[in-house]
């Protein structure tokens, strides 16, 4: 039995494409046919009709609660023994809102954003106060879930609007804080006890650092691009983005107000994550001190140890700020995003050619350029997102309807969206490209080709593919040959269309990282090397005919030149280098529609 009446604007739309009934149910309905809930498939959703009026997405059918008055909780915490110097109790500040079904008594799951970012601006913004829903983010989940009998939480993290504490960067106290408020939420009394956790970029990290503490009410997270780990972020194989040297410094500089509170956020690992940037930078395989700042802010691997539940992964394939490398790296040899699979969790991702942004918000992915998600633009706007989450939070916090798909949902470079087991797919060809069968222009010292200094290297492989279109689908390696002329120096590799120069990926490292991963060894000049140089991840077509650049220079967008500067050439041997991508069959059948603007 379902109820008879859906939206006007669904209806016959998903009696005609899959006569599976409406959507959506009573709750009498829900007790007598909990299994036979039934939502459109994915492959047809772009044949539904949309609301399209806001500049996020909604679900397709609205619920019938609305929302209670904000109201607000200080929660007390122990903070002595996670910092040297500083209070030993500390105060998160929670706003939340309840939707109206918990006058009844009825329990309700949460879902929360916690952030540094509250008080940093008006009402219709990002960033107001906690007991103000923020623009964007915050209104998307309360628009969307509070009607469905979801509770909303805005969660200010320590040092920051009203929370007490230090503003330890996503560092033990911060985590420590995080867990109390999700905790707190789970506990109480109109509460179902899941929380789940939803957010973007520093948004994202909090939810790994909350996973990491394996609260049993924590059900599941929705990281949009959101920081896994801080050294991978800030250090590619050693090469250092710029703002990994005062990142530390902007956060902090940001909750300092000059009140009286001031003193309470200043800690001592405050001041250890001002000399993190430079002394990495500089030190790189002299700098084991540092090692313990950035392993106590890595979270990703202490959540895979500590925590059991369900992850919703978006990232954006073109993203310099958070880089796809947060999801499909880690150690060398590790797949983040597999090795969550592996390891028993139920992971369910999209990945499109955007850059820093939510999958939805069609505004944000305007002004891309060739080569960095313009190909795609035209098909990048998920409009189905709101719905999509929807079914994932209903059967992980409401446990209710169908187990979602454990799917990957992939845009390629020129806009085809499809759907894979996993990403990287594992079932892939793998293509190797012999650098010495390619012509390469540049300096030349000894014979040998030179990076560094102003000089660069191109590597041009003519029409490496004439029979048919090339399919990459990973994270391709560039195993270059080099001999350092110091302890330091790096290479940055922009691949593109040999033909067309457009920009498909990008790979960057330190000599001294040239083993891959965190672990620096020193490097004698002279010392013949390879780089395993790994590129970003990769989902773009190479047309048939076309063959691929590699233009190699000491730094690159978003990237420091190395801290030796002049001093350190790298000489290049292209003769003894070589290019693998893993490619993969060129599959119509499942490829997916995407519902977007007319």
């Amino acid at each position: 039995m379902f109820r008879a009446k859906c939206l006007k604007a669904i209806a016959l739309t998903i009696l005609l494409v899959s006569n599976s009934g409406c959507l959506f149910w009573t709750d009498q309905e829900k007790e007598s046919i909990p299994n036979e809930i039934k939502y459109p498939e994915i492959w047809e959703r772009h044949t539904l009709l949309w609301n399209m009026t806001h500049s996020y997405s909604f679900v397709l059918e609205p619920g019938p609660n609305y929302a209670l008055d904000v109201q607000e909780a200080f929660i007390d915490v122990d903070t002595s023994d996670v910092w040297e110097t500083g209070p030993e109790q500390s105060t998160v500040h929670i706003s939340f809102w309840l939707p109206n079904n918990t006058l009844d008594g009825e329990r309700v799951p949460v879902i929360a954003v916690v952030s540094p970012y509250f008080s940093y601006g008006q009402p219709g913004t990002e960033s107001p106060p906690t007991n103000v829903v923020g623009g964007g983010r915050g209104e998307f989940i309360f628009d969307n879930f509070i009607p469905h009998g979801y509770a909303f939480a805005q969660v200010a993290v320590f040092g920051t609007e009203e929370s007490s504490g230090c503003f330890d960067y996503r560092g033990a106290g911060e985590g420590l804080g995080i867990h109390h408020a999700v905790e707190w939420l789970g506990m109480q009394n109109w509460s179902n006890g899941n929380v789940g956790l939803y957010g973007k970029s520093y948004e994202g990290a909090t939810q790994w650092e909350a996973a990491a503490m394996g609260s049993q009410y924590l059900k599941t997270i929705v990281p949009i691009s959101g920081t896994t780990a801080l050294h991978p972020l800030l250090y590619k194989n050693g090469s250092a983005e710029a703002r990994s040297q005062v990142m530390h410094m902007n956060y902090f500089s940001s909750t300092v107000d000059y009140n009286e509170d001031d003193f309470d956020n200043v800690c001592p690992d405050i001041a250890e994550g001002f000399f993190a940037g430079p002394v990495t930078y500089i030190g790189g395989e002299m700098d084991p001190y540092m090692e313990n700042y950035y392993d106590e802010r890595s979270h990703i691997d202490k959540a895979l140890s500590n925590w059991n539940g369900s992850i919703y992964w978006v990232q954006g394939m073109q993203d310099w700020n958070v880089d796809p490398h947060q999801v499909f790296g880690g150690p060398p040899g590790t797949n983040w995003y597999q090795e969550y699979i592996d390891s028993g969790f139920e992971v369910r991702g999209i990945m499109g050619q955007w850059g820093h942004h939510y999958p939805d918000q069609v505004n944000s992915h305007e002004g891309v350029d060739p080569g960095y998600g313009f190909e795609a633009l035209n098909n990048m706007t998920r409009w189905d997102w709101a719905q999509d989450l929807f079914e994932w939070f209903e059967y992980y916090l409401q446990e209710r309807g169908p187990k979602p798909d454990l799917i990957a949902q992939i845009q390629r470079n020129d806009g085809q969206w499809r759907l894979e087991s996993t990403w990287p797919p594992q079932e892939f060809e793998l293509f190797t490209l012999n650098l010495a069968d390619c012509g390469n222009d540049g300096a030349f010292v000894g014979g040998a080709p030179v990076v560094g200094g102003g000089q660069s290297v191109t590597i041009e492989c003519p029409s490496i593919n004439q029979e048919r279109d090339m399919h990459i689908s990973g994270l391709p390696t560039f195993h270059l040959s080099a001999v350092p002329s110091y302890d330091g120096g790096q290479v940055f590799v922009e691949m593109q269309d040999a033909q067309t120069g457009m920009r498909i990926g990008h790979a960057t490292m330190d000599v001294r990282y040239h083993e891959g991963g965190s672990e620096p060894k020193t490097v004698n000049p002279g010392q013949q090397i390879v780089m395993m140089m790994e590129f970003q991840g990769i989902d773009a077509i190479i047309p048939a005919g076309h063959g691929l650049r590699f233009i190699l220079t000491d730094t690159g967008e978003d990237y420091l030149a190395p801290a030796c500067g002049t001093a350190c050439l790298v000489h290049v041997l292209p003769s003894l280098s070589t290019f693998e991508a893993p490619l993969v069959d060129i599959d119509i059948s499942n490829v997916i529609i995407t519902p977007q603007l007319g």
